[in-house]
Parts: structure tokens; sequence; C-alpha cells
């Protein structure tokens, strides 16, 4: 039986079998019906010659109609609807050819055929179905087929959650779990089948349309990866139990339990191991202010230090929209006495910076406000020095004019030997990190990381909306690497260089390996139950201005004199540092030229920065011009 299951062809050549035995038996028990249970002599030998004419017309309406792709344990009302309907094409067929080859046979014989033939081989499949064991309970309808991995607590809760709106999440028909004593145990009559390693078998078995992990407790880890894979690779849609902790910012609640897959699940990252200590001393019952605190990187910042209990933290932000909804998302987690308020303001207004210091006296500043999109900031370079460059210089004087204790920048793999407009002014800001570190009593240090899943204007969440909109999916070249983190992972590790008391210096994080983006869309694309090329197709369109085919974290003269810290995942890149004199030249320099976004402030960023190798100067391929 188990051979049966699991080999197609032969189950589907039995059940061709079966029903050709269930049509012959219909047009001998219409015949019987006919003759009132006694069938003459010489209408028996007319039944024998019709037989295969018969017999031919409703099998092969049964095979071309679809009958045998039916997965009958799943079947519903359009199922038995399409088995009547091919019924009635079979007896037209039949009656077409008793008249045209004087076949002798009663009408009311062929008429009685499609009835009788309609009630033995639905009958048959519906008895198969009730006395299945791998029947599902309750039925699909409607419903997709769903598998769910983790027969835990989380399985349990999907099981609930399915089965309250199978329309929208699908039917539960199985779980899988790698515990043995869960085998054949059965949650909400839902059975657990197999374990994680059966699940392409068990997709094929079942006609799975869908797969939902439920095993939150694997986190990130290299088993979660492992069972990622084998759904990737079985092209089910699949989603994932979400963690507890999130809260849906407008009711303040948990977020819906079912999520889409996103791709930072599939990247495999240790858990993060914080000195909570260390961060606690520098946080806890302190005024933090945070700039671009709506941001993707400065939202998430804002969150980790809540669990600090800071005295007050301040959102201050240029973009009151999502400013506003952190706030509110923080009050519905905290509560109204939560201590939080929200500014707006730019970093690039002095006068407002000067306001803000002096009311709430801020003594620990997270700076993540900046331009960030590499090819708007090739179009408008002079806004990019106006920002990122005097925004910052703004921002460092105000805070050590105003008694800031320490003040951490997020900067960016793009600064190592920038090939745009954008990594450049922040490699510009790191040196303005070392300098005020030195020349004045606040603690300044920058914080240098690669690409953050899921930030905003990345390329995870654009391939994402590619693929709900059909496709295709978007890669600049089939080579192109970056090094990836998630929010929060780097949201933490920047608090804890925060607490790395070494004023001046410029951290590096552990990214991890580069990914190849190549293989980052097509895991993206099967995990939506597409085959990349195949349902999905996806386009080269070449690498976009300012944009490197590989991300660096160190310059060669920072490489061989990087330092360890107290973290396994935080380094120190000893920078060369600037004097007195080409710092105030780099300033008049780049002051000369804010006035116009023309080729004269890409031309000063390069005068100020020698390792920036502008895009002008570089081949289509990515690498450096020749001269």
């Amino acid at each position: 039986m188990r051979f049966l299951k699991e080999n197609a062809w032969l189950r589907k050549a039995g059940m061709f079998m079966l029903d050709m035995v269930f049509v012959f038996i219909s047009i001998y028990v219409s015949m019987e019906l006919r003759f009132e249970m006694y069938i003459p002599e010489r209408h028996l030998e007319t039944l024998r010659s019709a037989l295969p004419i018969l017999v031919g017309c409703y099998m092969v309406c049964y095979a071309l109609g679809g009958i045998y792709q039916i997965m009958w344990r799943y079947a519903g009302v359009r199922d038995v609807a399409r088995l009547t309907l091919l019924s009635g094409i079979a007896c037209g067929l039949t009656l077409a050819a008793n008249q045209f080859f004087a076949l002798g046979l009663f009408r009311g014989v062929l008429l009685m055929v499609p009835l009788i033939a309609t009630l033995a081989i639905g009958g048959s499949r519906m008895l198969w179905r009730v006395f299945s064991k791998d029947r599902i309970p309750g039925g699909l309808g409607d419903a997709m087929p769903v598998m769910i991995v983790g027969a835990g607590e989380a399985g349990a809760y999907a099981v609930n959650i399915c089965n309250k709106n199978p329309k929208q999440l699908g039917k539960p028909v199985l779980l899988v779990d790698d515990a043995k004593n869960k085998q054949g145990l059965r949650i909400q009559n839902v059975p657990v089948r197999g374990t994680t390693k059966d699940i392409p078998k068990l997709v094929t078995r079942y006609g799975i349309r869908e797969i939902i992990v439920a095993i939150p407790s694997l986190g990130n880890s290299e088993k979660m990866q492992q069972i990622l894979e084998l759904c990737n690779e079985s092209r089910c849609h699949t989603r994932m139990v979400s963690e507890p902790a999130d809260v849906d910012a407008a009711t303040g609640e948990r977020a819906p339990f079912i999520r889409e897959l996103n791709i930072s699940d599939f990247l495999s990252r240790d858990e993060i191991e914080l000195d909570t200590a260390s961060i606690a001393g520098y946080l806890s019952g302190k005024t933090v202010m945070v700039t671009g605190g709506g941001g993707s990187i400065g939202s998430e910042i804002c969150r980790q230090i809540m669990h600090f209990k800071p005295k007050l933290l301040i959102i201050f932000e240029i973009y009151e929209n999502c400013a506003y909804e952190l706030e509110y998302e923080l009050r519905q987690r905290y509560g109204n006495a939560c201590p939080v308020i929200t500014l707006i303001g730019s970093i690039r207004d002095r006068q407002r910076l000067d306001e803000v210091f002096e009311e709430y006296h801020p003594e620990v500043v997270f700076h993540a406000a900046a331009h960030k999109h590499v090819p708007l900031m090739e179009r408008s370079p002079a806004e990019a020095i106006k920002n990122n460059v005097f925004g910052t210089r703004n921002l460092l004087e105000s805070a050590s004019a105003h008694g800031v204790e320490r003040l951490v920048q997020l900067s960016t793999d793009k600064a190592v030997n920038p090939t745009n407009v954008m990594g450049a002014t922040k490699r510009i800001t790191e040196m303005l990190i070392q300098r005020y570190g030195e020349k004045t009593d606040m603690k300044c240090m920058a914080v240098r990381f690669g690409n953050v899943l899921g930030s905003h204007g990345s390329v995870i969440p654009l391939m994402e909306a590619q693929i709900r909109k059909g496709g295709p999916v978007t890669v600049t070249h089939p080579d192109i690497t970056r090094y990836f983190m998630t929010i929060p992972e780097a949201a933490q590790l920047v608090l804890q260089a925060g607490g790395i008391a070494k004023s001046g210096s410029i951290f590096v994080l552990d990214m991890g390996e580069p990914v190849r983006i190549m293989d980052l869309a097509k895991k993206l694309i099967r995990a939506y139950g597409y085959e990349p090329n195949v349902d999905m197709p996806i386009k080269i369109i070449g690498l976009r201005p300012g944009e490197k085919l590989y991300e660096e974290l160190l310059m060669d003269s920072e490489r061989d004199k990087m330092t360890k810290t107290a973290h396994k995942k935080i380094f120190v890149a000893n920078v060369d540092k600037v004097s007195d004199e080409q710092f105030e030249r780099m300033m008049s320099t780049l002051e000369e030229v804010v006035d116009k976004n023309d080729e004269r402030a890409v031309e000063a960023i390069a005068e100020v920065v020698p390792t920036f190798h502008p895009w002008k100067d570089r081949k289509p391929d990515g690498e450096r011009a020749a001269g």
C-alpha cells in the first residue's frame, strides 16, 4: 500500500483499471435493470460486441478530462461535478456511436450508465477518503493543503490559527517533527507523519502547496537553514511562525503569527552574545538621543535602547510619519508613561540642534541620520555633502558644546575605497569622529558595517515587490556580492560598540561571509513557490552608478593594523588620522562646492578622500579604470 502511495504513475494506472471495471459493471447493471434482471442471450451478444466502444468512450473522457490528476482525498464539490460532467459527455458519445455504428443497444440503457458509473466511481473515491488513514480531518473544501513543520507549542498554535481561517492560511494536512515520541500523534486531529528529512517526500504524497515552519526556538541556526533549504527545494510557498515578541504598532498586540518568509531567514547567523552590563552602564537612567530615529536602523536602535530603561529616549527625525509610528509602537508596548519623545528637526539646522540639547541635555547620542541611497547621491553630490558631512559636523559641535558624554555614529563599508559619493561622504564623517574624539572631552566613535536586510531601499524589499508583481526580478550583476546582517543584529552590535570607551575609534563589525545577490534572489523566488527562470525570470540590468561589484570592510592600510576588542564580533580599524591643517583645508574645499550639484562637488570630495574613485573613472564591469 505504501509503495502505491509513493509511485504516482502506478497509482494512476491502478485507478484507471479499477474505473474500467466500474464502467463495465455499470453497463451490465443498466442492462439487467432494463430487462428486469434477466438479459436475453441475443442482447448479451450485442452487449459483448459493443463493450469495447462503450468502455473506451468513458475511459477516454475520464483520462482527457483530468480525473486522474485529482487528489481525491482532498476532493470537493467541484471535483465531483467534473466527474459527473465527464460521465455525461461519455454518455453523449455512446449515444452517437450507437446511432452511427448501429450497435443495437437501447437508449434507456445508455442513459442509465453515466448515473451508475458516477455513483460507483465517485462512491469508491469517497469510501477511500473515509477509511484511508491519510484522509484530512474535516476535508479541505477550497482551502490550500498545508504542512506544518514542528509539533510543539508553536506548531499547535499554527494549526489552531489555520483552522480558524482556512481560506486565507490553508488547511493543515499534517505535521512533521524530528522527535520520535511525537510520530503518529495528532494535534487537533492533524497527524504527525514524519521528520523534517521527509519534507520533500511528504509534499509530493499529500499534494502540499504551503509550508509553515513553526520552530521559533531554532532561530537562524544551521538546523533551521537545513529545514528551509528542504522547503525551498519543494517549490512550496513557505511561511514562518513569527517571534512572540513582535508587536503590532496599530493594536499593541502581537503581530500576525504567520508571516511571509524573508531572506534573512536563509542567512545562518550565530546568536549575538551581548555584554548587557556594559551597555546598561552607559544607557540605563540616561537621556539618549537618536538622530534619524525613524529610519530602519535608527528605529531598531530605539527599540533596543528601551530594553535598558533610559531616563528619556529622544527620537530626532526630519520625516514625521515614521517617527510618529515608532513612538506610538513604543507607547503601546511600554505604556503611555513610556519615557519617549519625538522631536522633528534636521541635523543641517545647527540652531535646532542647540535648542534640543539645551532643553533636554542628552548624555548619549546615536547618529543614524544620513543620506544613504547610492544612485540618488550620485545625482545630488552637494546634498550629500550638506547632510552627511556638514550635518554631522553640526551635531558634533553642538553635542560637545552641551556636555554630551558619548556619541556613536553609524558608518558603512561603502566608506572603504569608496566608488560613490555616499560612501566617500561617510568616510569624511569618520574623519570628523576621529578629530572630535581627540579634540573634545566627548567620547566619539564610528561603527562601520555592511548592508542591513530589510532596510528602506535595500535590495530584498525591492525583489519581494517584483515577485509579487510577477517579475522579472532584477539583479545588477551575476557575480555581485554583499555583506549582510539583520536589522536587530546591527542595532545590538552598535549598542555594544558604544560601550567600548575608546574615543576616536572606528569599529568594524564582523559581517560574516559575503553573499552572492544572485543566490539570494533564487532563494527568495523559491520561498514564494516559484522556480527561478522558469516561473519567475531573473533579469541582469548592469551595475548602477557608484555601485561596486564587491564590498570591503577594511582599507589596505587598515587590514594589518586592525585590533580586537573584548567582543568577538567587533574590531578596531586603525585609520590614518588627519592633521589640523588638513582638516581645515578639507572643510574649506567642501564649503566652496555645496551651492551646486555638479562635477565640482564630486571633484572636491575626491580631493578630500584620496581613496575615492568616482564612477566616471571606472569601467562598466565595476573594476577601477587604469590610470
